[in-house]
């Protein structure tokens, strides 16, 4: 049972608002982009994975046995997959644990750092790229399991482009990432922008597949369910005409039957045309290809 007292330490974990990302920083989630934050609540902390300190927050209960930080972790994904950021917070964490929410505090000192530790332990499951490929191949495989990954934890996105991205985990996506880049031939100086104009893509494309399949699952309808009476709607405007009339003939030209091929399609040509232009940029410069 939740005391009044784990109530009061909820309430002011939940206060604590998260770190916005400054403008014009680029804090789009790329793969160890280290997004710059604005001010925060506490503006000495920085990410849980650089600060050694023990939780500092007093403690009014024994640690619970069989609780850890995996364990507190692993709770935390769950619940986020389930219910959303909006509503995530240590009271309903600590119900999912069955243990009382000051329990938390002996393993962390607030709930972003919660969010934090969640969102590290999710890239793990991008599986590294096969090491014996060509470099496109692996881009490939990489672009697309970072988007199957934002789809499946549509959390993510904010989160990524809010915290340093500097876990074990991301680390090991980051370089990952920076090593298919250096296999391009590209000059070194034009890698970074390669690997944005990648990856921030697919961040980007990523979220917003996520949230429109998260929007369907909510009102009960397939995802073509849902652009066919979205278009009918939008179709019945006669302000709209000039605009549904060009939209038919991109998406008849595009093909496809249902909207995740016709997504696909737009995935794979959109990732061949960067490829291309990582490949015109590294031939116009004179380097090579590894």
């Amino acid at each position: 049972m939740v005391s009044e007292s784990d109530r009061d330490a909820d309430r002011h974990a939940d206060r604590e608002s998260f770190p916005e990302p400054e403008p014009g920083t680029g804090a789009g989630g790329g793969p160890g982009a280290g997004a710059e934050t604005g001010p925060a609540s506490n503006a000495a902390r920085t990410s849980v994975w650089l600060d050694r300190r023990a939780p500092s927050r007093s403690r009014r209960t024994e640690s619970p046995v069989g609780l850890d930080r995996n364990r507190i972790t692993e709770a935390s994904v769950r619940l986020l997959d389930a219910d959303g950021l909006a509503k995530f917070s240590m009271r309903r964490l600590a119900a999912e644990l069955d243990v009382t929410a000051m329990s938390l505090y002996w393993y962390v000192d607030t709930k972003d750092d919660l969010l934090e530790l969640a969102l590290d332990s999710v890239y793990a499951e991008i599986a590294p790229p096969r090491e014996d490929a060509d470099w496109r191949d692996r881009l490939r495989e990489l672009a697309r399991s970072y988007r199957e990954l934002l789809v499946r934890h549509i959390w993510i996105s904010p989160l990524a482009g809010t915290f340093l991205n500097i876990g074990p985990n991301s680390m090991l996506f980051s370089y990952a990432v920076q090593d298919i880049v250096r296999a391009t031939g590209l000059p070194l100086e034009r890698q970074t922008g390669a690997l944005s104009a990648v990856f921030q893509f697919v961040y980007g494309f990523g979220t917003v597949e996520g949230h429109f399949k998260a929007r369907c699952d909510a009102t009960g309808l397939t995802q073509d369910e849902y652009h066919q009476q979205a278009m009918s709607t939008i179709r019945a405007q006669p302000h709209m005409r000039q605009i549904t009339e060009a939209s038919d003939e991109l998406m008849a030209a595009r093909g496809g039957k249902t909207v995740e091929e016709m997504r696909e399609r737009d995935f794979v040509f959109a990732l061949d045309l960067l490829i291309a232009g990582i490949e015109a940029v590294r031939d116009r410069t004179g380097s090579s290809a590894r």
